[in-house]
């Protein structure tokens, strides 16, 4: 059974996935609004009336608006954070304050993007912190709980103003000869796909927790 969004709430729009999530949502029957939370004011203001950007501070988050469903796409990496510390604090932190406020603002359905490898007990810091993450945003008790293990992901950073980032593009050079040859849970995965695939899973409304993995999303 399909339920309809009609309003939703977007954190890290300005993304690879946040930014198809967006586009994609505004093409859903239904849609009111939606409110992508972002660190800066917009550079121009959107065609679209339903989108009404949210300027915030991830520490410090005010009250937000009312939302039956909300996606967190937020996430950086330790190069570009700078530090293990910085790192956490936005994949963490930031990611565990925005479901707080989401679900204080009544959001019943909430997604999030997390990491192929994904473990609270994983000996790499980046897989750990990313299933500490998930493990937090259990514990807060959401209807309908989405987790999204995407591998690499595929899309335009430098087309969003985010810088390219190393790994990912060697990986697309050496793998994408050989996708046929790699199994569906590891192959790289276009960032629209992941986006579908979270709001698909949100209008199903399905009770409980869903871990989606790269194969899966890919379906």
């Amino acid at each position: 059974m399909t339920h309809k969004l009609q309003t939703l709430l977007v954190a890290g729009a300005t993304g690879l996935v946040g930014h198809e999530v967006l586009r994609q949502a505004l093409a859903l029957p239904g849609l009111k609004a939606v409110y992508p939370l972002l660190r800066k004011p917009p550079g121009h203001a959107s065609p679209d009336a339903r989108v009404q950007p949210r300027v915030v501070d991830y520490t410090r988050l005010p009250a937000l608006p009312h939302a039956d469903a909300a996606v967190c796409a937020l996430g950086t990496t330790i190069k570009v954070a700078g530090s293990q510390a910085a790192f956490r604090a936005v994949d963490f932190d930031a990611v565990l304050a925005f479901g707080r406020a989401a679900q204080a603002a009544g959001v019943h359905r909430f997604a999030v993007v997390s990491a192929l490898g994904a473990g609270p007990r994983s000996s790499v810091f980046y897989n750990r912190v990313k299933g500490e993450m998930e493990e937090a945003l259990r514990g807060l008790g959401f209807g309908s709980l989405v987790i999204a293990r995407p591998s690499l992901l595929v899309g335009d950073r430098a087309a969003l103003g985010q810088p390219v980032r190393g790994a990912e593009r060697l990986g697309l050079l050496l793998g994408r000869p050989l996708t046929p040859l790699i199994p569906p849970l590891w192959r790289p995965i276009d960032a629209e796909v992941v986006a579908r695939a979270l709001l698909r899973a949100l209008q199903s409304d399905t009770p409980g927790v869903q871990v989606l993995d790269s194969a899966q999303l890919q379906q």
